[in-house]
């Protein structure tokens, strides 16, 4: 009769031998919990073995806490790419920059993209192979548990059939032990007695068989475990360490630049207002042109002193100042014998047309006598020029001939400090509220930056002309003199 088959390569056999397997394993348990049968214990393997476990469940805690942040760029990915879509379908093709701002939108979409990417690249997928290898070795532990239960019950039944063996050495042949031993006649009683004694031997024999290979297999998943246990739980440092180390590099470097893009849009946006601000001031400006001087030169003036409005120093720029608009720098005073003509002009202009009739002789002779007192008066004046200057152009004169020989070589004009200004680099200037700078011109004009201005303290330019410290320093800190 063939021997019933029940799929997948399982037959009655096999089923059998499974479920006795299972019997006999739950049997030497229970006699292992009632004390009737010693446990096997190793415990540095059951060290390992909660050493794996806390790893496992510290390792599947950081893959889902990984998957949720990739979950969560992945959203910000998105926001923000339809913010930054918002922002370049309001952005009007006249308005400044808005090539520049298309430009942005895409590199911050390409920047996103490449981040979230790298990611599952270089630290999700290696989360998974780390973590792929702790099911297998989890079956593995699992089932040597079972071999270890086998090897013990092999051990304990070996352990009996030996008691046994003592045992039977000390039964008498002529006291049958059972119905069929009594049954029996007289002289079968010995042929009886010699079969029960060799199915004791066999029994042995198979007990002996059985403990030998139970403890062959326990031994060999037994020593490859004791050395994989260890090395693994030594992996977790290295693999902690590249993975963090991963996120952080691709954080940092994302973060760096979609920094570098967002302050190209701020200046976009700071210069887009700028130009708007400038564009309406021109408007005004051009409206109210026909109102009086005084209404102008307070406009003016309240322009310029944008600085003094309460609630701190104005911010550093970053792009050209566009809250106060250029100054031309006031008319230099320079009495000279430039004015003293221009006055002597003046002193003879009614007098160099007098009314002459042709047709007195007379008043031909008054004419040329007017003609020479004229000249020589002309000659008097300008050369008691001097002695007939006033007391106050005299002195404003010497000032500003003094002041001008104490300014730097290529002065431009003089600031006022509105606003204490601190120093954040080496080649910039530190400044007080209430300090007077002389404005210089760059070395290099290319290197000026827009809203910052090259200049020195007036103080220190007097103490030490050549070698006062000069920097550049932010111009809306300051107002024109």
């Amino acid at each position: 009769m063939a021997e019933l088959n029940l799929g997948k390569g399982l037959t009655a056999g096999k089923v059998a031998s499974n479920v006795q397997k299972k019997l006999t394993r739950a049997q030497e348990k229970v006699l292992q919990k009632l004390g009737k049968a010693d446990e096997t214990k190793d415990v540095a393997f059951e060290e390992g073995v909660i050493n794996f476990n806390k790893q496992y469940t510290e390792g599947s805690k950081l893959q889902r806490d990984l998957r949720a942040y990739l979950e969560a760029v992945k959203a910000m990915h998105e926001s923000s790419k339809n913010v930054q879509a918002c922002l370049a379908d309001m952005y009007e093709p006249e308005w400044y920059g808005k090539n520049e701002v298309d430009s942005i939108v895409e590199d911050c979409d390409v920047l996103w993209t490449d981040y979230h990417q790298k990611l599952v690249d270089h630290a999700l997928i290696s989360m998974d192979t780390y973590l792929g290898q702790f099911p297998d070795i989890k079956a593995r532990i699992a089932k040597r548990d079972r071999k270890l239960v086998d090897y013990d019950s092999a051990r304990h039944n070996y352990a009996t059939t030996h008691k046994t063996k003592k045992k039977d050495g000390g039964i008498k042949i002529t006291k049958p032990s059972s119905l069929l031993e009594r049954a029996t006649p007289g002289w079968a009683q010995g042929i009886l007695s010699a079969h029960n004694v060799a199915q004791s031997s066999l029994s042995r024999s198979q007990a002996e068989e059985e403990l030998e290979r139970a403890q062959k297999v326990f031994e060999e998943i037994n020593i490859d475990l004791q050395e994989e246990l260890p090395s693994l739980w030594n992996s977790r440092v290295g693999f902690y360490v590249s993975t963090f180390q991963s996120l952080a590099g691709f954080e940092e470097k994302f973060h760096k630049e979609i920094g570098r893009l967002d302050q190209d849009l701020y200046d976009i946006l700071e210069q887009l207002e700028s130009t708007n601000t400038h564009q309406a001031s021109r408007k005004t400006g051009t409206s109210g042109a026909s109102s009086s001087g005084t209404n102008r030169s307070a406009v003016g003036k309240e322009a310029s002193n944008h600085t003094l409005r309460p609630g701190g120093p104005p911010p550093i720029p970053k792009s050209p100042s566009k809250l106060r608009p250029a100054v031309p720098p006031p008319p230099k005073v320079t009495p000279s014998k430039e004015l003293k003509t221009e006055h002597i002009v003046s002193l003879f202009d009614a007098a160099a047309t007098p009314d002459i009739s042709v047709t007195s002789p007379t008043e031909m002779e008054n004419w040329d006598s007017w003609g020479e007192s004229a000249t020589a008066a002309a000659a008097a004046p300008e050369k008691d020029t001097p002695t007939e200057e006033t007391p106050e152009v005299a002195a404003e004169s010497t000032e500003v001939e003094s002041e001008s020989e104490e300014m730097p070589p290529g002065f431009l004009y003089k600031l006022q400090v509105m606003h204490d200004y601190a120093a954040n680099d080496t080649d910039e200037l530190e400044m007080k509220t209430g300090d007077v700078v002389l404005v210089i011109p760059f070395d290099n004009p290319e290197e000026q930056d827009d809203g910052w201005l090259m200049g020195m303290k007036q103080d220190d330019w007097r103490e030490n002309k050549g070698n006062a410290l000069k920097g550049v320093f932010p111009e809306n800190f300051t107002q024109r003199l």
